[in-house]
């Protein structure tokens, strides 16, 4: 395996978040709420094309490889996909990011497959809140899977999105959460992506504030510079005499461009190399055109990561009261 993939910061990228549809059963106001226009399905990337690629970027120093929507399980055979893609390479690391809606049957499959961990986007613990800002009644299912994975061996990340005024008085009912069960409950600031959003500045819940308090709720123990899994941008702590973790992911205050090694590849076959940023760069007519393929692509995906752009930088220079990027986040995958 021969990393490659660096760009002129000194960064090497290793992990690849692979959407495979912008669709979701959930309609999250920060997140899908902004319009319900979606890919038509021929110019959605076909499973075996994802496989392809992953091959050749496996090839190329990818380790980590994270499947993401919109929500992946509305996709038709998702489930069956993610077990080939584990059989197929047993040695990549696969996880997925899930509303865990629909799971439930793929719980025990996956796990025997070698997928080892998931993450869950779960903003709230209260089941009437999840219905006002998913639109549907779902709570009691998430809460059931979460169960169902952490009884399958699963490594269990709970993602909540941070907002003032909307999730802010449950932390610590979040804390209790992750200091009953094995499980990482992870909050994430509040991001600028996309548009109609109801993003201000004044909604961010800023990590530090989210830490001050978490630690009037419970003992809270970093975790040391070299322990395995502090790996990614997330900073975690240790709730002394609990089973689960505290984690604060914070690209809007503290932002961790400098040590980014990711890519993304959207469910319509375009490249991104920044969340923050809308450049693209569109590999689906190169990967289907039979006199170019994948070695064309190889390519563009060395040339892109070459580039690949400081995101903290764009958003310093973010128009006041608008995103960073206008594509929402559905269609990017996260």
């Amino acid at each position: 395996m021969h990393k490659i993939l660096e760009d002129t910061h000194g960064r090497t990228v290793s992990y690849l978040r692979v959407s495979v549809t912008d669709r979701c059963n959930l309609r999250c106001t920060y997140c899908a709420g902004e319009g319900q226009e979606f890919i038509p399905h021929p110019d959605i990337l076909r499973y075996e094309e994802i496989l392809d690629f992953i091959g050749m970027v496996v090839d190329m120093g990818i380790e980590k490889i994270r499947f993401t929507g919109g929500e992946p399980f509305v996709r038709k055979g998702f489930g069956d996909f993610m077990i080939e893609a584990a059989k197929r390479y047993p040695d990549l690391d696969l996880c997925v990011t899930t509303n865990a809606t629909l799971i439930k049957d793929y719980v025990k499959p996956l796990a025997e497959a070698g997928i080892r961990r998931v993450n869950i986007s779960l903003d709230t613990l209260d089941p009437e809140k999840f219905k006002r800002i998913t639109g549907r009644d779902h709570f009691a299912e998430v809460r059931a899977n979460i169960d169902r994975c952490l009884e399958a061996g699963m490594r269990v990340k709970i993602n909540a999105v941070a907002m003032r005024g909307f999730n802010d008085d449950e932390l610590p009912a979040f804390v209790e959460f992750a200091r009953e069960n094995p499980l990482d409950m992870r909050f994430i600031e509040f991001m600028p992506v996309g548009l109609e959003t109801g993003w201000d500045d004044a909604t961010v819940w800023k990590a530090e504030e989210i830490l001050t308090e978490a630690e009037t709720y419970a003992e809270l123990v970093p975790l040391t510079e070299d322990d395995k899994c502090q790996h990614g941008p997330a900073r975690v702590f240790n709730i002394k005499g609990g089973k689960g973790r505290i984690g604060l992911i914070s690209p809007y205050t503290n932002h961790f461009c400098g040590t980014c090694n990711r890519l993304r590849l959207t469910s319509d076959g375009n490249l991104r190399t920044c969340l923050f940023s809308d450049k693209v760069y569109r590999l689906r007519p190169v990967l289907r055109n039979p006199k170019l393929g994948l070695a064309a692509v190889e390519k563009i995906l060395k040339k892109a990561s070459r580039h690949k752009p400081i995101g903290h930088d764009l958003l310093e220079r973010m128009p006041a009261g608008q995103g960073v990027c206008r594509t929402r986040m559905a269609s990017i995958g996260g």
